[in-house]
């Protein structure tokens, strides 16, 4: 419990590299979570250095299409200032990794219901892979932010990455640059309910 409750996102970090060793151990501790039908859906993209300021500048690019020319998420356009701060802090990050559901398609394109299930369970499962992620990454002295401001860039990121399989987010990693405070979180019993 002490390393769920300690843990924070953080948004600043440090000028200091990242050994990839300590990167592969964040993602095994991932590769360990449920799944669903054990179909392990998860596929992790490391960058650092001059490949993640490549892979940035495609964000960028993604960015300002939506904000100019065609929005792919036209009702979500206030978020766009939100994610050029995403943007900021991700360039200052050592480490982004991108997460893709390898069952997944573009969100952009519809689905059956049988299908639409399947996403959501495949999703829930990334969803723990994550966490467990994010809990070893602070157990080894890591800060990290689960990203979802990707969708905005959604197009330009998946050919980039020559991928059709779904871009579900991202995530920052570094040594933390901030003490970051617990942001509130409802009571237990607003969010828990007893049937029996």
């Amino acid at each position: 419990m002490d390393i769920i409750n300690e843990r924070r996102s953080i948004r600043k970090y440090r000028d200091k590299p990242v050994e990839k060793q300590l990167i592969a151990d964040i993602i095994d501790a991932g590769r360990a979570a449920p799944s669903a039908k054990n179909r392990q859906p998860w596929k992790y993209i490391v960058f650092g250095g001059k490949a993640k300021e490549e892979m940035l500048g495609v964000m960028a690019d993604g960015l300002s299409r939506e904000e100019n020319i065609s929005a792919s998420l036209p009702e979500s356009k206030a978020g766009l200032p939100d994610a050029r701060n995403t943007l900021r802090i991700m360039r200052e990050a050592p480490v982004i990794i991108l997460v893709l559901n390898t069952n997944g398609t573009s969100p952009f394109i519809p689905l059956s219901a049988d299908d639409r299930i399947t996403e959501i369970c495949d999703t829930l499962s990334i969803g723990a892979s994550i966490q467990n992620i994010l809990l070893k990454a602070q157990e080894c002295g890591l800060g990290t932010l689960w990203i979802a401001n990707t969708c905005f860039a959604y197009k330009e990121l998946t050919e980039y990455l020559d991928t059709e399989s779904q871009l579900v987010g991202a995530i920052a990693v570094g040594y933390p640059d901030e003490s970051s405070v617990q942001r509130p979180r409802r009571p237990l019993d607003e969010i828990m309910e007893f049937r029996f």
